[in-house]
C-alpha cells in the first residue's frame, strides 16, 4: 500500500516550485501526470550544465525534480486539448499549476470551471505573490523573492551583504508548502467530501522561515545584525578556524560552553566576566572567537569534531556538497537512489526523505522523456490510434 495510492494528480507546473511539490506527491505514490506543452515541454528540460542533456530535453534541472511522473503533451489553447484536459479532470483528485494568476481563467480552466466537472477537485495554484493583491501580476523568480522577502538582507556580514542563499530557497520551500497543503486538503476531503482551492505564494512561503529573526523585531523590537556564520542565539556558536580548515561549533547551552573551555584547555574563560553569562558572551563574541581559535588552530578539524562531540558539544566539519552527498549517514538513510534511464544511463536522485514505516515512498521510474506517456493516457481515455494520430497532426499533442 502506497501513501497516496489511487490519487491522481494533474501537474501543469514548470521549472522548480511546482515540480518540487508534485515530486513529493509522486514519491508518496500518487499518479502524477505532467501536462506539458508540445513545443519543448517544461522549461527545466533545457536547463542544466550538460548541453547534450539539454538538447535531448532532459536537462539536469528537470531530472532533479521529476522522477515517478508521466509526461503527456497537450496544447491547452486548442479546443481539443481543453477537451482532453477536462476528461482527465473528471477522474483526477488534484490539479497543480504555477502560471501567472489569471492564465487558467483565460483558458477556461479555472478552479470554478473545473469544479463544474469535478466538485471534489483540489486545485493548488502556486505563484510569486499570490492570486490577488497589488503585486500579484509582477513576474517572480527565486532571486527576486529572496530580495523582497528580506532573506538577502540578513545573510552575510559587513563585507558581503546583501547575499542570496546558494540554492533556489523560495522556489523550493514554496514547493514543500504546496505539497503539505495538498496533503492537508486531501485529508480534509476524506472527512468532508469537499475539494477546495489552495493559493500558495513564494513570498508568503519563505517569510515564516525567518521566524526567530522576525520575532526579534516584531516582538522584541531588535533589528537583525549581520553576523555571517555566527549564530545570533548563542556564543560560541558558529564557524571557527582550525589547523586545516573550519569547524562548526554550537555551544548553545551553558554546560556546553563549559565543556568547550575544558576541551580546549582554557578553563579560566568560564569565570571571565566577559564570557561568564550567555547574553554577555554574545555581546563579546568578537573578543571570544580569537581566544578559542588560538587553541583550535593547534589541531585538525577531525580531531576537534571527535573530542567536542564526545564531550556533548555539537560540532561538525564543513563538507563540500560532493562530500556531503556520499557521507556514511546519507548512504545509511538511503537519501539518494540510483535509477536507470535507457537513454542517459544511471541517475542519482533524491528519495522521499520522510521515512514512513507502513507506506514508504521511493523512486520507481526515471523522469519521463517528453510525451512518453501521451498515447498510454489517451488510450485510457478511450481515444483510438487514428484519433491520436489526428491529434498529433493537428499539433494538439
Amino acid at each position: 500500500m502506497k501513501l497516496l495510492q489511487n490519487i491522481k494528480v494533474l501537474d501543469l507546473t514548470n521549472v522548480l516550485s511546482g515540480p518540487f511539490a508534485t515530486l513529493h506527491l509522486a514519491l508518496a505514490g500518487a499518479e502524477v501526470i505532467k501536462v506539458e506543452n508540445p513545443k519543448g515541454g517544461d522549461l527545466a528540460r533545457k536547463l542544466g550544465n550538460v548541453p547534450e542533456f539539454n538538447q535531448k530535453l532532459m536537462g539536469t534541472s528537470f531530472l532533479a525534480q521529476n522522477a515517478n511522473k508521466k509526461s503527456l503533451t497537450l496544447n491547452l489553447k486548442a479546443d481539443e486539448g481543453k477537451e482532453i484536459f477536462r476528461k482527465l479532470v473528471k477522474e483526477a483528485d488534484v490539479v497543480i499549476e504555477n502560471f501567472r494568476p489569471g492564465v487558467m481563467k483565460r483558458l477556461g480552466l479555472s478552479y470554478d470551471d473545473l469544479t463544474e466537472i469535478n466538485p471534489k477537485i483540489i486545485y493548488c495554484a502556486i505563484s510569486g505573490f499570490g492570486q490577488e493583491g497589488p503585486d500579484s501580476q509582477k513576474p517572480a523568480y527565486d532571486q527576486i523573492m529572496q530580495g523582497l522577502s528580506g532573506v538577502m538582507s540578513i545573510n552575510g556580514d559587513e563585507t558581503l551583504n546583501p547575499l542570496r542563499a546558494g540554492f533556489p530557497l523560495c522556489d523550493t520551500v514554496a514547493g514543500l508548502n504546496a505539497a503539505f497543503a495538498v496533503m492537508s486538503a486531501l485529508f480534509h476531503r476524506e472527512r468532508s467530501g469537499e475539494g477546495q482551492f489552495i493559493d500558495v505564494a513564494l513570498l508568503d512561503s519563505v517569510m515564516p522561515l525567518m521566524g526567530w529573526v522576525a520575532a526579534n523585531w516584531l516582538i522584541g523590537g531588535k533589528e537583525p545584525t549581520l553576523m555571517g556564520n555566527d549564530n545570533f542565539t548563542a556564543a560560541p556558536s558558529g564557524t571557527f578556524l582550525t589547523k586545516d580548515g573550519y569547524i562548526n561549533i554550537a555551544a548553545n547551552k551553558q554546560e556546553q560552553w563549559h565543556s568547550v573551555c575544558d576541551v580546549l584547555g582554557v578553563p579560566e574563560l568560564k569565570a571571565d566576566p566577559r564570557f561568564e553569562e550567555r547574553d554577555t558572551r554574545k555581546k563579546n563574541r568578537k573578543a571570544l572567537t580569537p581566544l578559542l581559535e588560538e587553541k583550535l588552530k593547534q589541531e585538525n578539524t577531525d580531531h576537534w569534531v571527535t573530542v567536542l562531540n564526545k564531550s556533548g558539544v555539537p560540532s561538525g566539519a564543513i563538507l563540500s556538497m560532493q562530500d556531503a552527498l556520499v557521507a556514511d549517514q546519507i548512504k545509511f538513510r538511503e537519501t539518494l537512489s540510483t535509477i536507470k534511464d535507457d537513454d542517459i544511463g544511471d541517475l542519482q536522485l533524491f528519495n522521499l526523505t520522510a521515512k514512513f514505516s507502513k507506506t514508504p515512498g521511493k523512486i520507481e521510474s526515471p523522469p519521463p522523456h517528453l510525451s512518453a506517456h501521451t498515447n498510454e493516457i489517451l488510450e485510457r481515455l478511450g481515444y483510438t490510434e487514428e484519433a491520436i494520430s489526428n491529434l498529433k497532426n493537428d499539433g494538439v499533442i
